[in-house]
């Protein structure tokens, strides 16, 4: 299994809009879509890196728990479909329906969604505040696939909570690990 660690974009970095289709309800969605009014998360993910097999319950739990915060959330898969049929729409939604996600999975088919971001790895995490501005991007813990850390958040947890109570977010920062995606 090959690590790739997240570009650690810097921060302040203004996210670019997107419009990419969401494989569960169909809709085309965009930036404006899903940005919550005090925090919004945007992850890169898909469905067959073990990284992200990990954490998807993870993943799922922090959707719910975030769920109607002010905190909006979006999962983004950029992986090659052909190439890696698991990682095709008709398997997003899949997988998305099973594990209980409360927040959108967009195919991002051009890969230029991730490419603009930065992301480099699933999984890859991208916290913006209410001014649009990068505060937070790293990973979701400590947690990986082997070293019996608990999947808890608890990183990605801290920045989202911090922004909710008006605080600063802590710049000490770890980036991802996970897979590279799979560019075309």
């Amino acid at each position: 299994m090959t690590m790739t660690e997240s570009t650690m974009r810097e921060l302040g970095f203004t996210p670019p809009d997107f419009d990419l289709p969401d494989t569960v309800s169909g809709r085309q969605m965009r930036f404006d879509n899903i940005a919550g009014s005090r925090a919004t998360v945007v992850m890169f993910i898909c469905n067959h890196c073990p990284f992200v097999k990990h954490l998807v319950d993870g993943l799922a739990r922090f959707g719910r728990d975030y769920r109607g915060a002010d905190v909006g959330i979006v999962a983004i898969s950029a992986n090659d479909a052909e190439r890696f049929p698991a990682d095709a729409p008709d398997k997003m939604q899949q997988l998305a329906e099973t594990s209980g996600f409360k927040f959108p999975y967009l195919y991002d088919e051009t890969q230029q969604t991730a490419k603009a971001y930065g992301a480099a790895c699933t999984p890859d995490f991208f916290v913006f505040d209410q001014n649009r501005k990068l505060v937070y991007r790293g990973r979701f813990d400590a947690a990986s696939p082997g070293n019996r850390e608990p999947v808890t958040g608890r990183e990605l947890r801290a920045a989202v909570d911090a922004m909710l109570a008006g605080k600063p977010v802590d710049q000490d920062q770890k980036p991802s690990v996970g897979c590279n995606i799979k560019w075309k």
